[in-house]
């Protein structure tokens, strides 16, 4: 996410194929991750697997949770799709940037939503709260 950020950031007017060719492969990075996070999320020995199978009052969450990581993926896959596509068309920076960003909120929203879960699942299940080191 952060080399993305940054490959967004950098300057694009009159280098327009270079600042595309690098976006696109930053988003490449964080599409196999992503498709990694949601093969993970469905694997039946995973955590959020775990968590649906032993708290069911939490399922819902789980099964929200997988289906945003599908959208996830989709939505970059997609982005990823369209900007190869584009060719030699005019690079619109600032619509590239805020499309991405806002797909970047959305993964962060994500994952801040699964930590919020695994967290309420173990004190849940243990009635304590995760140590902390330090």
């Amino acid at each position: 996410m952060h080399q993305l950020e940054a490959a967004l950031g950098a300057a694009a007017p009159g280098r327009e194929t270079p600042w595309r060719d690098e976006v696109v492969g930053t988003l490449r990075v964080l599409r196999d991750a992503t498709a990694a996070d949601d093969d993970n999320a469905n694997r039946p020995d995973s955590l959020l697997s775990d968590v649906k199978r032993t708290q069911p009052l939490l399922a819902s969450r789980v099964r929200a949770l997988r289906s945003q990581y599908r959208q996830l993926r989709e939505a970059i896959d997609a982005l990823v799709r369209e900007f190869e596509r584009s060719g030699d068309r005019p690079t619109e920076f600032a619509d590239i940037r805020q499309r991405t960003a806002w797909m970047l909120a959305a993964l962060r929203h994500q994952r801040a939503r699964e930590s919020d879960l695994l967290y309420e699942a173990y004190y849940d299940a243990f009635n304590a709260e995760l140590g902390h080191d330090g």
